[in-house]
C-alpha cells in the first residue's frame, strides 16, 4: 500500500489572495518565446520573398533578391539595423519595412533577449532569496505536514508571537504547498523522512519541530530523523493511536498528542455535561474568552501560593517538572518557577496580565 505522504507533487503559488493560475517554469516560457520568435522571422522572411521585386541586390549582378537573399535580409534586419546591401526600393516595399518589418524587430528582440534576461533575472533571485532565508534560519520552527493540525499549528503559534518568516513547511501534497504559500510560509516540498528534505528545512539548525502527518508510521520515521539530525531539538509529534504512544517517544519525541483520544474525550465530556465541554473548546480557541499559557514568575510573587495571584495557576515548573498547584512541593513559589496559568485570551481593565506592564521576572539569574 502506498505512502499518500510520499505522494510527488508540483505547484506554487504566491500572495494572500490570488486566483487559480498554471504556473510553468523559466525554461519552458523561454522556449514558447523562442517558438514565436520563430514565426516572426519566417512570417517576415514570407513576406519579404513575396515581396522581392521591390528589393534591390547589390551583389547580385541583376539585383534579383531569391529565397536565401529574403532569409538572410530578415534575419539581418530583425536582429541589427541591416547592412545595406539588400535594400527596399519600391514603395511599397519601403511601407512594408515601416509598418510591418519595424514592429516584427522589435517584437524578436523583446521576445528573445528580454525573455533570456527575464530566466536569467528570475533565477538569480530566486536564489539570492533562498541563499538569504537559509542564512537567516536558526531556533526556527518546522512543521511536518500542513494538513488541519499543522494549520492549527501554525495558527497557535502565530498568534502567540512566532514570526511566519521562522516557520518552514515539510509536505510533499500539490495542496499543502499552496495554504502554505497562501499563508505567506517557507516551504520545502518532499518526504520528511528523508534524511536530505529535512537537511533543507533547516532541521539540524531548528529548535521545535511539529510533525503532523496523517499516518503513524510517517511521524514515527520523521522523529526518528529529526532526532538523528538534531538530537537538542524539541520534537512534538501527534499519533492517531495511543498504541503508538510509547513507540514515538522511544523514537525521540518530547510530546506526544493523542489526537483520536483527544477528540474522543472531548466528544465525551461533551455528551456528558454540555456546559464543560464548552468550557473545554473555549480553552482551545485562541482569542476568545480563556486561554491556556505558560508566564514567568514576577519577582512581587515570590514566596507566595499559586493560589492567590491573581492568574488562576493550575501548574507550577521547577526544575523541568511539572507540579500541580496543589502539590506540597510548590507551596510557596520560588524563583526561577515558570507558571501555566488560565487567564482570559484578551487583557481587560478588571483583570490584567501579569508581566505584559515592565514588571521584573523572577529568573534564577
Amino acid at each position: 500500500m502506498s505512502d499518500p505522504f510520499r505522494a510527488p507533487t508540483s505547484g506554487s503559488t504566491r500572495g494572500k489572495v490570488s486566483l487559480p493560475e498554471r504556473v510553468r517554469s523559466p525554461w519552458w516560457e523561454l522556449s514558447r518565446r523562442l517558438v514565436l520568435a520563430m514565426v516572426i522571422l519566417f512570417g517576415t522572411v514570407l513576406i519579404v520573398y513575396l515581396d522581392r521585386g521591390g528589393y534591390h541586390d547589390t551583389n547580385d549582378p541583376t539585383g534579383r533578391v531569391n529565397l536565401l537573399d529574403s532569409l538572410y535580409y530578415t534575419t539581418v534586419t530583425l536582429s541589427t539595423t541591416g547592412y545595406g546591401d539588400i535594400a527596399p526600393v519600391s514603395e511599397r516595399a519601403r511601407l512594408v519595412n515601416a509598418f510591418v518589418i519595424t514592429p516584427a524587430r522589435i517584437a524578436f528582440l523583446v521576445l528573445l533577449i528580454g525573455t533570456t534576461l527575464e530566466v536569467l533575472a528570475s533565477q538569480g533571485r530566486e536564489m539570492f532569496r533562498v541563499a538569504r532565508w537559509r542564512k537567516s534560519m536558526g531556533e526556527h520552527v518546522v512543521v511536518v505536514g500542513y494538513g488541519t493540525k499543522g494549520r492549527s499549528a501554525v495558527e497557535t503559534l502565530v498568534n502567540n508571537g512566532q514570526d511566519r518568516e521562522s516557520i518552514v513547511v515539510v509536505d510533499p501534497s500539490s495542496t499543502a504547498l499552496q495554504d502554505a504559500h497562501a499563508d505567506r510560509l517557507a516551504v520545502v516540498t518532499g518526504d520528511a523522512t528523508r534524511r536530505e528534505v529535512l537537511r533543507r528545512a533547516g532541521v539540524a539548525e531548528a529548535s521545535h519541530v511539529i510533525i503532523t502527518t496523517n499516518r503513524d508510521d510517517s511521524n514515527v520515521l520523521a522523529t526518528l530523523t529529526v532526532r538523528q539530525l538534531n538530537p537538542e531539538a524539541w520534537i512534538v509529534a501527534a499519533v492517531r493511536e495511543q498504541e503508538n504512544v510509547a513507540l514515538m517517544r522511544q523514537s525521540g519525541a518530547n510530546s506526544v498528542i493523542t489526537s483520536s483520544d483527544a477528540v474522543g474525550r472531548l466528544l465525551g465530556l461533551s455528551s456528558l455535561s454540555p456546559t464543560l465541554g464548552s468550557v473545554m473548546e473555549d480553552l482551545l480557541t485562541y482569542g476568545e474568552g480563556l486561554e491556556v499559557a505558560e508566564r514567568d514568575l514576577l519577582v512581587s510573587e515570590v514566596g507566595r501560593q499559586p493560589q492567590s495571584l491573581p492568574d488562576q495557576v493550575i501548574a507550577v515548573v521547577r526544575d523541568e517538572k511539572v507540579y500541580r498547584y496543589f502539590d506540597p512541593v510548590v507551596t510557596q513559589l520560588a524563583r526561577g518557577d515558570r507558571l501555566i496559568v488560565v487567564r482570559p485570551a484578551r487583557e481587560l481593565p478588571w483583570a490584567p496580565r501579569p508581566g505584559t506592564h515592565g514588571e521584573d521576572f523572577a529568573t534564577d539569574d
